[in-house]
């Protein structure tokens, strides 16, 4: 399956030079201490039925998405997505997002999942703003101690869960559309506008901040609350009781 638009061209990795070259690219995105997913096993998951992506201008890999199947057969885990630093603001992730709902609807699957860091905002803009997905499960320091980008905070995630067929997920494919209407009695937690910036220049408030957000949201969650929003103007997850 291959999407070309505007000069971008968005299809699976098809030899084992691409997969090694996504090595390369991830290291490129997340830091040379961070460890890539290895060609060699990403090959045998591409073979048994997973996904590996790439989006390319002129023949350079600018984006890449690796996801795999799960027990359940309609279900995909999306363990992957990057865009690289000098190719940011062309809107890569989510085109690289929607390829990939394109390419799951053809086989059967109809969810996605996967986690992400809850404080990082360009992931909380595209995964639940643009894409509209759902949150309500949060894994306290998932990963254990990272590196590269991640180093010095605990690798606390959120688990996005991406209905395919869901109204709010159809309604999104006009980028256009703005976020649904949420409820009044909706529970808003902020989290950091720049957390990268925390992590660069000040430890002690990226770990403050962690851990307040990690309160924030678990104690919400076991009240019945749920992720279904996220006001990228005021940089605060919207939830309601479910």
């Amino acid at each position: 399956m291959k999407v070309e638009q505007s000069g971008i061209t968005i299809r699976e990795l098809n030899s084992v030079t691409e997969l090694k070259r996504s090595e390369r690219f991830q290291k490129e995105v997340w830091g040379e201490d961070d460890p890539s997913d290895n060609s060699d096993i990403m090959l045998a998951i591409q073979h048994e039925g997973g996904l590996v992506a790439g989006a390319f201008k002129d023949g350079r890999m600018l984006g890449f998405l690796f996801g795999f199947p799960t027990s359940q057969p309609d279900a995909q885990h999306s363990h992957r997505l990057a865009v690289h630093p000098d190719s940011r603001g062309m809107g890569l992730g989510a085109k690289l997002k929607w390829y990939q709902r394109d390419w799951c609807l053809q086989r059967g699957i109809n969810v996605v999942r996967w986690t992400y860091d809850p404080l990082r905002r360009i992931n909380a803009s595209l995964n639940i703003a643009r894409l509209g997905a759902t949150a309500g499960i949060y894994h306290e320091d998932y990963y254990g101690e990272m590196e590269g980008i991640n180093a010095g905070v605990p690798s606390d995630r959120l688990v996005a869960e991406w209905h395919l067929n869901a109204p709010e997920v159809v309604q999104r494919l006009d980028p256009s559309v703005a976020q649904p209407y949420v409820p009044e009695g909706s529970l808003k937690i902020t989290i950091p506008a720049d957390f990268a910036g925390l992590l660069s220049h000040d430890m002690d408030k990226a770990i403050s901040e962690r851990l307040r957000v990690r309160e924030e949201l678990t104690t919400a969650f076991k009240a019945g609350y749920r992720i279904v929003g996220f006001d990228v103007d005021t940089c605060a997850y919207l939830l309601i009781q479910q």
